[in-house]
């Protein structure tokens, strides 16, 4: 009997409606996210005259999201892995839409902290609508559509500059919360149209429910499937001291049929997962994984925060005024809206590179050149460099991240691929909680040149650590 897998009645059927769809709810996920984020930018000056706040208590708004970002990015993941990608999504937007709403309402500054911190949570599982969405793309097509899912993030980010420009000069941020959790809730109407990851399906050993799934694929894209029988390969699980036995098992050219001691063996809990994902055979790549992920988060949420702050740094301290005081007038959001296009040329470029230099060379040849753009600014430049300057930078940190939330589930296999891609995203949550104690209370304390030499050192290590990865992704099945 004939038999064929998700990855050939994928490759069968190729790119088509139904992706699109798929691709259009998942990016309202990344819209949320980035909305959530970039009200961070906007909310603390506001907080801090209502409530009389210190300094310290004001950043503190923007560091328990990141924190509980990063309990929601292990939680979701670990969600998502044992009962559904679809259970995974449901559960994170409820929570997010629903703490978003209640912060609007804070009635002092500790509900609105731990409010806050809760939103972090919900947030944190926007990972899984990436899993989610790559798990239905032919292997062809996934670099090109991640690129095209980031651009939510970014329109996300001028979205939210768009709605404080518009909402903080007339109402007040309570108005400005409850908006911004409206993507959210944008998602929860057509939940019950939102099919289940085949591949999620095939580990379960749900073999009619996947063939169900994909022949609604095939109609949708006005196609058929391969001829036969769908059939799961489980990786084969070999342990060799060679370079290529890590090659073999996470992106396999041998394979078993799934039988019914696999199925049992599948069942799933997050101890095994992370056993897993430190096992002899994934050591390397969860750890380097880490460690990217933890630099490149750096990078770019400390150029984001730079970018309302460093071209005033040398008037600042020149003159002996504190530094870091915010202005509540338009240049705030006129410069956030205008850093946030620079996200599209740098989505442009990693779309040009992933498919034709694959994603480990396209990975640390961005963040050399985001090194090159910052290195100048070590040294006090003119506004007008200055923001060139950053502008480069944000678009090259912007394209290596995009990257790398593409290369993190394609490493995975699918039993621990959302898992493994929400451990790594939560190591990149702590490094946007170290970013503005390191290099930004630099920045305040004057010390450009101390502040920028952090970046250019973690950025450096990162695109080391992106040569190192022990396998190259591009155009290789899922599983």
């Amino acid at each position: 009997m004939e038999t064929y897998t998700t990855d050939d009645a994928l490759t069968t059927m190729g790119f088509g409606r139904f992706q699109a769809l798929v691709l259009v709810y998942a990016g309202i996920g990344w819209v949320a996210e980035s909305m959530e984020l970039m009200l961070l930018s906007f909310l603390g000056p506001f907080i801090r005259e209502e409530w009389n706040l210190s300094p310290q208590n004001e950043s503190m708004i923007s560091s328990v999201v990141f924190a509980g970002m990063l309990l929601g990015a292990c939680s979701w993941g670990f969600v998502s892995d044992k009962y559904g990608r679809r259970t995974g999504l449901l559960l994170s937007t409820i929570f997010t839409s629903g703490m978003g709403f209640l912060s609007a309402l804070s009635p002092n500054y500790l509900c609105l902290v731990a409010l806050r911190f809760l939103v972090g949570v919900g947030v944190g599982g926007s990972h899984v609508f990436t899993s989610w969405f790559l798990e239905f793309v032919p292997a062809k097509n996934r670099g090109t559509c991640m690129i095209v899912l980031s651009l939510f993030w970014t329109l996300g980010t001028i979205l939210e500059a768009s709605l404080a420009w518009v909402v903080l000069p007339v109402l007040n941020w309570r108005w400005l919360l409850a908006f911004t959790a409206i993507p959210c809730f944008l998602l929860l109407p057509f939940f019950g149209l939102t099919p289940e990851s085949p591949r999620y399906l095939c580990v379960q050993n749900r073999m009619s429910d996947a063939t169900d799934v994909l022949e609604r694929m095939a109609s949708a894209n006005q196609s058929a499937l391969p001829p036969g029988v769908l059939t799961y390969h489980r990786e084969t699980n070999v342990d060799h001291d060679t370079l290529a036995s890590e090659s073999e098992c996470l992106l396999p050219v041998r394979a078993k049929d799934c039988t019914i001691d696999d199925a049992k063996s599948s069942e799933y809990d997050s101890l095994a997962a992370l056993r897993t994902l430190l096992s002899h055979n994934l050591l390397r790549s969860t750890l380097l994984l880490w460690l990217v992920f933890f630099s490149n988060s750096f990078a770019y949420y400390g150029i984001v925060l730079l970018t309302s702050q460093l071209s005033d740094a040398n008037k600042s301290c020149a003159s002996g005024v504190i530094f870091g005081l915010h202005q509540k007038d338009t240049n705030i959001y006129k410069d956030t809206f205008i850093t946030s296009l620079a996200e599209i040329p740098g989505l442009l470029l990693s779309a040009v590179l992933v498919d034709w230099f694959g994603r480990k060379a396209s990975m640390w040849s961005m963040m050399f050149a985001c090194c090159a753009f910052l290195g100048p600014l070590i040294f006090h430049e003119n506004e007008l460099l200055t923001t060139i300057l950053l502008f480069g930078a944000r678009a090259c940190a912007m394209g290596s991240f995009t990257i790398l939330c593409l290369y993190a589930p394609e490493v995975y296999p699918s039993y621990v691929r959302s898992t493994g891609a929400g451990i790594a995203t939560a190591i990149g949550r702590v490094g946007g909680v170290v970013c503005p104690v390191v290099a930004v209370a630099m920045l305040r304390g004057c010390n450009q040149m101390g502040a920028l030499v952090v970046f250019e050192v973690v950025l450096c290590f990162a695109a080391v650590a992106c040569m190192f990865f022990p396998v190259e992704t591009k155009g290789r099945g899922m599983d």
